[in-house]
């Protein structure tokens, strides 16, 4: 049955930059399965968000050592960019705005604060393990689904 035009279509999902890892790099014990399920089913629908934040920040933690790709960062991001339905999200002059002007208490890391006006203006909901960044949720300034760890195999 065809989908009704007049239905809401369901919020994208923007990944927070150690989800985007996690599921890329194939990190099975980070993430729940149902998480997984989950993301596989937003990227069929094309609602997979990643910010051009996030690229930067695997680079820069790259180039510092402190995490290990499976392959030179260049081509990891260029396969992890076409995965099916991930949409890249640039630096927008009002993303760079709200993310000076989030009310409530949220944390000053700038890359997270972006990535959190990057959800509010596009009605995303960012997924994370980022505790200040779910509390901030559960305060309801931004939507957020946490990123369960999977079961110890």
């Amino acid at each position: 049955m065809p989908k009704k035009t007049d239905e809401p279509s369901p919020a994208a999902l923007l990944l927070d930059t150690h989800v985007w890892l996690w599921l890329f790099e194939g990190v099975a014990a980070e993430l729940a399965p149902s998480l997984v399920r989950t993301l596989e089913a937003a990227g069929r629908d094309r609602r997979l968000l990643v910010s051009v934040l996030s690229v930067w920040e695997i680079a820069m933690l790259e180039a510092r050592r402190r995490v290990r790709l499976s392959m030179d960062c260049r081509a990891w991001v260029r396969r992890a960019l076409q995965a099916p339905g991930l949409r890249l999200h640039g630096l927008t002059p009002a993303v760079a705005i709200e993310s000076t002007r989030l009310p409530g208490a949220i944390h000053g890391d700038p890359v997270d604060r972006m990535l959190v006006a990057t959800a509010r203006l596009t009605g995303a909901t960012i997924v994370t393990r980022d505790s200040r960044i779910l509390d901030y949720a559960a305060d309801g300034y931004v939507a957020a689904l946490p990123a369960e760890r999977g079961r110890p195999s």
